[in-house]
């Protein structure tokens, strides 16, 4: 393992450097290609780690809920919080690892970070050769100063528990597209819609309409990330129009569904 971290990923295995015990490092770059589909599992590391997509786009799930993340979004991911990374396409994860007892930054919880240009192409130096001594000192501190939160939150989805609506929650996460009302579902699981909503509520925390509209925002950022344009994103999840579901996902991450993958 080289000191910017470069490694082979594999399925299901942590990803990260190997964190040196003693040592004056504070921040090192992890490279990691990820072809379609590559999932990293639950894991945790004792650096701080800003997961980036220097190509194609990520994902990373924790206890708090989902990010989908384009190259201009990272995750800033706490040291000691427990993650699972995969790529949807093609992907090239490029993460720095900081140590926290060095480290300006003081984010307790997972906190989306707009990737400017700058920030980016400071990442791709840190991670080569060409900055040592004093010269990266200065470079690591400039990427700590650049980064700046995106007011963006997960996405939520608790499953509940009881079996009547967990098969409602599983179907309609198979077809979020699938318009039925509350009482519909309710006489294919065989409980009154009043009972499905009540369920809803108490085990997940949302009402079954909000519920749903997680399902289909999550859905429609994997088909997002994957290339297919509004419109077809809109029918696949649920929206008779686009500009229905462009309005939806400007109130869940405030911007329209374009500038969320192109700008932060």
């Amino acid at each position: 393992m080289s000191r910017s971290g470069q490694a082979a990923a594999a399925p299901g295995r942590d990803a990260g450097p190997r964190f040196p015990s003693t040592s004056d490092a504070s921040l090192m770059v992890g490279s990691f290609a990820m072809p379609s589909r590559w999932r990293f599992g639950t894991h945790t590391h004792p650096w701080h780690q800003l997961a980036w997509a220097a190509e194609g786009v990520l994902t990373v799930e924790t206890g708090e809920g989902l990010w989908v993340l384009p190259p201009v979004r990272a995750l800033w991911i706490p040291a000691g919080v427990p993650h699972a990374t995969a790529a949807h396409r093609s992907s090239v994860m490029r993460s720095p690892y900081l140590r926290p007892d060095a480290c300006p930054v003081r984010w307790s919880a997972p906190t989306v970070v707009h990737v400017p240009p700058l920030l980016r192409e400071l990442i791709v130096h840190l991670a080569g050769s060409r900055a040592s001594g004093d010269a990266r000192v200065r470079a690591e501190a400039v990427l700590c100063d650049l980064v700046e939160p995106v007011d963006a939150g997960p996405v939520l989805l608790p499953l509940p528990s009881d079996g009547r609506a967990r098969r409602v929650a599983e179907a309609l996460l198979a077809d979020p597209s699938d318009g039925r009302t509350l009482d519909a579902w309710g006489r294919a699981a065989g409980a009154s819609g009043r009972t499905l909503a009540r369920l809803f509520l108490a085990e997940t925390g949302m009402s079954f309409g909000r519920w749903r509209t997680q399902a289909r925002l999550r859905a429609a950022l994997r088909l997002l990330a994957e290339g297919l344009p509004v419109a077809a994103v809109a029918g696949r999840v649920g929206y008779g129009t686009p500009s229905a579901f462009v309005a939806v996902f400007r109130r869940a991450f405030g911007v329209s569904p374009a500038r969320y993958f192109t700008a932060g």
